[in-house]
């Protein structure tokens, strides 16, 4: 349970996709053009996810910013395995 008090802290990007219903495709986008360095620094969280992989464990993913994470990161990252050795 500690490790997930405050799990997105130093994630912003997982935090936009686990939060996805708050944010509009243009202002994800444009945070990231905005912190491409920071975004590309943070894309695996202690837990071995993706942006990707916690898009996808919503019930409802948004398939605008699928759309926007595919555009700003390399498909590669589709095949990196979570901790518990789930891909996206």
């Amino acid at each position: 349970v500690a490790g997930l008090v405050g799990r997105f802290n130093k994630f912003p990007v997982h935090k936009i996709c686990y939060d996805h219903s708050s944010t509009t495709t243009q202002e994800f986008r444009q945070w990231i053009e905005t912190n491409q360095k920071e975004a590309e620094e943070s894309l695996v969280d202690e837990f071995g996810m993706t942006p990707f992989h916690i898009l996808f464990s919503s019930a409802e993913p948004s398939g605008e910013l699928l759309q926007v994470l595919l555009d700003k990161f390399s498909y590669y990252i589709l095949g990196w395995k979570d901790a518990n050795d789930k891909l996206a």
